[in-house]
C-alpha cells in the first residue's frame, strides 16, 4: 500500500529535524565542499558527521563524489537551496510577529 503524501512530508521534515543536517545543507549552499571542510564549521565529532551526511545522502538531498581520498558534498539540485531560503524567510516573519507582540506586551504595563 502506497505512503499517503502527507506521510511521505511529514517523513521528510522529520528528517530535515537535526540541527546538524540543517547546518551542513546552508554550508553546502556556497558550494561542493569536502568533509574536511565541513568538520571545523560543526561542533561535531567526524563519526557524527559522517552518519548525518549519510542520512543526507540518502535522502537524496545531497551528493557525495571522491575525489582521490577526499569525499566531496554538493546539494543534489537548487531546490534544496529554495527550501532553505523560504524557511528563512517564514522563520523571519514569525520572529518578527513575535518581536512585535513582545513589544505589545512590554508597552502595556
Amino acid at each position: 500500500m502506497p505512503v499517503p503524501l502527507y506521510q511521505a512530508k511529514a517523513e521528510f521534515f522529520r528528517m530535515l529535524g537535526h540541527p546538524v543536517r540543517i547546518r551542513v545543507l546552508e554550508l553546502l549552499q556556497a558550494g561542493p565542499t569536502p568533509v574536511r571542510d565541513l568538520l571545523p564549521e560543526l561542533d561535531v565529532e567526524p563519526s557524527s558527521l559522517s552518519q548525518q551526511l549519510a542520512i543526507l545522502r540518502r535522502s537524496g538531498l545531497v551528493t557525495a563524489t571522491r575525489e582521490g581520498s577526499t569525499v566531496v558534498y554538493a546539494l543534489a539540485g537548487a531546490d534544496v537551496a529554495e527550501l532553505l531560503r523560504t524557511a528563512r524567510r517564514i522563520l523571519t516573519e514569525l520572529l518578527a510577529d513575535q518581536g512585535m507582540l513582545l513589544e505589545e506586551l512590554r508597552a502595556a504595563h
